[in-house]
């Protein structure tokens, strides 16, 4: 699961409702501030169980590099509409099109962004509508379906989610965090938040994400074709795709590689400063490129 380290957004942002074919997707915006030279957008799509909110620490620096940046709450995700009963409303393709939504309402090419989840997500939309998007960043995702032992968890935690909600996978959830070594108990701010986040997703959003995850193909030379300049970074101690899993993909498609220090699966939230140190060399590298 994505963790902010703490739900605050950052000053200067402005709540927006963005409009797409699966409901209105709740976001925030920062522009950048007066006489900063104005670069391209960025669109940031979280992960599985994720908001917005996991960017926070990121979209201030970011808008002060020059970038009007975008946080969004995927379908179903915390202030996000999510009513559908169907698991499938919540699969890659889904969402995929709701972001190929958002990018075309957005001065275009973008710099676009998903983590985990939201990587396959923004893949997906990268090959559906490859003229909106100048690069793709794969943070901490990876090339195909989420691998164990993340995925062991994911299936075992599905009957509990059939037997009784997603209230009740929150408690397994919680029960299998407090287990693991080194467990340290986010703070009442934060564990009231995440527990809200966790319980504002229909039994279908997470049921359809969850499954999406395990059950994504590889589409790696799909994403070659594309020739979408791509940025592969994850935190060094990932826990989800295996740090040699990303690496290996990054050799695959021709990407930059780059790792980030003192950080797991949340690096935007674990080490913001070296995070966007790479992502704004990246993107600068590539402002005058696709338009």
């Amino acid at each position: 699961m994505s963790v902010p380290l703490s739900p605050q957004l950052p000053p200067g942002s402005t709540r927006l409702s963005l409009p797409t074919e699966g409901g209105l997707l709740a976001a925030v915006r920062i522009d950048p501030p007066p006489g900063i030279a104005v670069r391209r957008e960025v669109l940031l799509v979280p992960g599985f169980t994720g908001s917005k909110e996991d960017f926070a620490a990121v979209l201030g620096p970011i808008a002060a590099a020059g970038h009007a940046v975008t946080a969004i709450d995927q379908r179903g995700q915390l202030d996000s509409g999510g009513l559908a009963e169907d698991e499938a409303a919540y699969g890659v393709t889904a969402l995929a099109a709701d972001v190929v939504q958002i990018l075309s309402s957005m001065r275009r090419p973008v710099h676009l962004l998903g983590h985990s989840y939201g990587g396959l997500v923004t893949r997906a939309a990268t090959l559906t509508a490859p003229g909106l998007v100048t690069t793709l960043t794969l943070l901490g995702s990876g090339p195909a379906g989420i691998p164990p032992p993340a995925a062991d968890r994911l299936r075992y935690l599905r009957p509990v989610l059939d037997r009784g909600g997603v209230a009740a996978v929150w408690a397994a959830k919680e029960a299998l965090d407090a287990a693991e070594p080194g467990y340290v108990a986010p703070g009442p701010e934060l564990a009231s938040f995440l527990r809200r986040r966790y319980l504002a997703m229909s039994p279908a959003c997470l049921g359809g994400m969850a499954q999406g995850l395990l059950d994504e193909p590889d589409r790696v030379a799909d994403l070659v074709a594309t020739e979408v300049p791509v940025l592969v970074l994850h935190g060094v101690d990932d826990d989800a795709w295996p740090p040699a899993v990303q690496a290996e993909m990054a050799q695959r498609l021709g990407a930059r590689y780059d790792v980030v220090p003192a950080a797991v699966h949340s690096p935007a939230a674990e080490n913001p400063s070296a995070t966007v140190a790479v992502l704004c060399d990246f993107w600068r590298s590539h402002d005058g490129a696709r338009g």
